[in-house]
C-alpha cells in the first residue's frame, strides 16, 4: 500500500500501512537499529488477540521483549496506571535506547507515549495501532497524555514516535462500535481539509462499513496524509494544527460530563462536529445545506448527532477547562464550506447555548 512520511526535520518518521503488517514488526525494529530489551504495552483485549504474536515476532528478530497488559477503557489513562508501567520499565532495566511499543487503540497509544516521553526523560517510542481511531488519528502527530479528574489529556507532551506500523487486518476483529468511532475522525478530515475525500466518503459508505480492504486502506492512508501535512506545518499546535480539533471542543466536554462512560471518543466528536456546524451556521459562516450535509454523513456512518445525560450549563462550564482556552476565550474551529475552516474566539455564549440546545437531549 505504501508509506506516509511525517517530515519533521531530525524527528521525521514513517507511517507504514499494509495488510499483514504485524509480521514486519521485528524487521522494522531491526531496521531502526534497536536491540536488547523492549517493553510492549497493550490492553487485555488486544493482548489476547495479538500480544503473543508480537512477542514471538520480536524474539525471532533477536530482541528481548516483555508484554505489560492494562485494563481496557479511558480510566486506564491515569497517573496511577502510568506509575505501574514506570515500575515495570525500571525493574526490566530499560535504558535510554530501549524502545517502548504501544500495541492497541488510542488509550494504549496515549498512555504508552506518555511513558516513553517521560521515562529517563525520553526513550524510543513505536506505535502499532490496532483500532481505526488510533490508525487515523491518535497514533500520528505525537500528542501523548494521561487524564486528570478535572479534564481529559491535561497531563502530557508532544513526543513523536520513531515509526508507526499499521496492519489493516487488525480491523477485522474490531467491534462495530469501535469501527464507527474511528470513522468520526475520518469524516473530520474530509470536512476540514479535502472536499474530494468527503465525496469519496459519501459515495463509498457501504464498502467502508462492510470493511472492504481497498476502501479501508484508502481512507486510512488519506487521513494520515492530511494529518501529516498539518503536523509538518505546526507540530506543537501553535497555529494551523488547531484545525484538527474540529468537533473536539464540545466532544471533550460531553465526555467529561458523562464520566467518560456513555460515549466513546468518536461518538462525542460526531456530536461535537454537529454542534460546530450549527455554531458556524448561526454565525452566518455556512449555509443550512452544509449543516444538513454534516448531519447526513454522521448519520450514514451510524454515529450520534445528539447527547443524552448532559446539561447545557455543565457543557458551558466544561468548555472553559479545555486545553485550547486562551485568556478565558474558547477557540472554535468552524466551517465555511466542505474542506474550508476558520478559527474564531469571539463566539458569544448566547450562540453557543443555541447550538447546544439542538444537540443535547
Amino acid at each position: 500500500m505504501g508509506d506516509v512520511s511525517v517530515n519533521l526535520r531530525d524527528i521525521s518518521y514513517t507511517i507504514n500501512i499494509d495488510s499483514n503488517n504485524l509480521d514486519n514488526a521485528g524487521q522494522l525494529l531491526r531496521q531502526l537499529n534497536y536491540q536488547g530489551k523492549i517493553l510492549v504495552v497493550s490492553d487485555e483485549n488486544v493482548g489476547k488477540l495479538y500480544g503473543e504474536r508480537i512477542i514471538s515476532l520480536l524474539k525471532s528478530a533477536g530482541l528481548m521483549p516483555e508484554l505489560f497488559l492494562v485494563q481496557p477503557g479511558e480510566e486506564t489513562k491515569s497517573l496511577t496506571v502510568a506509575e505501574k508501567i514506570f515500575a515495570k520499565a525500571i525493574t526490566m532495566g530499560l535504558d535510554r535506547k530501549s524502545p517502548i511499543i504501544a500495541l492497541g487503540g488510542g488509550v494504549v497509544g496515549d498512555l504508552t507515549g506518555f511513558i516513553a516521553a517521560t521515562y529517563l526523560r525520553g526513550v524510543p517510542f513505536i506505535q502499532i495501532p490496532t483500532s481505526l481511531l488510533a490508525q487515523v488519528d491518535s497514533s500520528v502527530g505525537g500528542k501523548v497524555a494521561v487524564n486528570h479528574a478535572l479534564g481529559k489529556n491535561l497531563i502530557g507532551a508532544f513526543y513523536q514516535p520513531k515509526a508507526v506500523l499499521i496492519d489493516t487486518n487488525t480491523l477485522s476483529t474490531l467491534p462495530e462500535r469501535e469501527l464507527y468511532t474511528g470513522l468520526a475522525e475520518v469524516i473530520k478530515y474530509g470536512l476540514i481539509a479535502d472536499s474530494d475525500f468527503f465525496k469519496y466518503l459519501k459515495h463509498n459508505s457501504e464498502a467502508i462499513l462492510n470493511r472492504d480492504s481497498s476502501a479501508l486502506k484508502h481512507i486510512i492512508k488519506r487521513s494520515c496524509e492530511i494529518k501529516a501535512e498539518v503536523v509538518e506545518k505546526d507540530e506543537k499546535e501553535l497555529s494551523l494544527r488547531v484545525i484538527l480539533n474540529f468537533g473536539h471542543t464540545i466532544a471533550h466536554a460531553i465526555e467529561a460530563n458523562t464520566g467518560y462512560k456513555q460515549y466513546n471518543h468518536g461518538e462525542a466528536v460526531a456530536i461535537g462536529m454537529h454542534g460546530a456546524a450549527l455554531i458556524s451556521n448561526l454565525l452566518g459562516l455556512c449555509s443550512n445545506e452544509l449543516v444538513e450535509e454534516v448531519r447526513s454523513i454522521i448519520s450514514r456512518y451510524r454515529l450520534p448527532l445528539k447527547a443524552k445525560n448532559c446539561t447545557v450549563d455543565d457543557i458551558i462550564n466544561l468548555l472553559l477547562r479545555d486545553k485550547k482556552v486562551v485568556g478565558g476565550k474558547v477557540h472554535w474551529v468552524l466551517l465555511n464550506d466542505i474542506g474550508k475552516v476558520v478559527v474564531r474566539n469571539d463566539v458569544s455564549e448566547d450562540i453557543i447555548k443555541k447550538a447546544l440546545v439542538e444537540i443535547i437531549i
